[in-house]
């Protein structure tokens, strides 16, 4: 059963007629809706197509946190073979929204680190809807620190809302371990991929997403704080949360011009939730480029083009 979203509610309605429809010609033989099915068919599919074609940045903010959109666990299953999973920071603890370890993509031995949301109420509580704490950030940190010292390429798959802001979590560093880990992506000298797979919220985000290749999915968002956020800060009311969304130039299509996404992965018509195997093969096809692209680099120049990519973000948007 697919879940709608605010926006689609007209699409709602016409799909659901459409299955009143289907079902009554199946419990009745001999009844003939085919032209009115049809009709209806086709009117739900061009609306669709053209709700996706059309999103505004809220509605792209709407979707990139739709819960059925495939997670970080379905690509690790679908993606990645004999996945060996390293948990903790050897510190404190084990961040359960943060997962990681050992994999094979392709013939690419690699580490993969993502965020998980979780898929229902008891997953997303253990998960902390994909709210990392400091330890998910150190675990993060000793992996990178593994694929550095075993000269294996590092892939992230970011789905967060932002860094957890609990007490606990300011207690036990939390700015500091976001910030020793975008450092550490800045440190390794093996190919670095980072893929939007949904919400890229905050440092939460940016601490796995310093990459050599930012990849994003068409409908994800990337931004340095949420549109509610934003629009509590800058106009005291959450529900400018619109006009913030388009000042905060989030979605894939912004970034791409502004040089922090390099790639936009397209999604199926309707989103990656309609069609969630079509959607992790892309992200797998565009992986596996960005692998290609990186190959063979020498580790020096792999630190040095990935910090000057990042010096001229800043200097590209004053240019503009």
């Amino acid at each position: 059963m697919v879940t709608y979203l605010e926006f689609e509610k007209e699409l709602a309605e016409i799909e659901s007629k459409v299955d009143e429809m289907r079902e009554a010609s199946h419990q009745k033989d001999g009844l003939d809706l085919g032209s009115q099915f049809k009709t209806l068919d086709t009117k739900a599919k061009n609306l669709l197509k053209n709700l996706y074609e059309n999103l505004s940045p809220w509605q792209k903010c709407q979707v990139a946190r739709h819960p059925e959109r495939p997670h970080c666990q379905d690509y690790l299953k679908a993606l990645f073979e004999e996945y060996v999973p390293l948990s903790g920071d050897r510190n404190f603890a084990d961040d359960h929204a943060v997962m990681g370890g050992l994999a094979r993509f392709g013939e690419h031995s690699l580490i993969v680190i993502g965020h998980e949301k979780g898929h229902d109420t008891k997953t997303r509580i253990e998960r902390n809807f994909g709210m990392a704490r400091p330890e998910g950030y150190r675990k993060a940190i000793r992996l990178m620190d593994l694929a550095n010292r075993f000269k294996l390429p590092v892939v992230t798959l970011i789905d967060t809302p932002g860094a957890y802001p609990g007490k606990g979590a300011e207690e036990r560093g939390q700015s500091e371990a976001i910030a020793r880990s975008t450092q550490k992506c800045l440190e390794i000298g093996v190919p670095l991929i980072s893929v939007i797979i949904g919400e890229g919220g905050s440092g939460g985000a940016v601490a796995f997403a310093t990459a050599d290749k930012v990849l994003m999915l068409e409908h994800s968002v990337y931004s340095v704080i949420s549109p509610e956020g934003c629009a509590s800060i800058l106009w005291k009311d959450p529900e400018k949360m619109r006009e913030a969304a388009i000042a905060l130039k989030l979605t894939a299509q912004d970034l791409k011009k502004l040089g922090v996404c390099d790639t936009i992965i397209p999604e199926p018509s309707g989103g990656a939730q309609r069609n969630k195997s079509k959607t992790i093969e892309a992200v797998g096809l565009s992986i596996n480029e960005a692998l290609k692209d990186l190959d063979g680099q020498i580790s020096d120049n792999l630190i040095k083009s990935r910090r000057q990519k990042y010096l001229n973000m800043g200097t590209a948007g004053l240019a503009a």
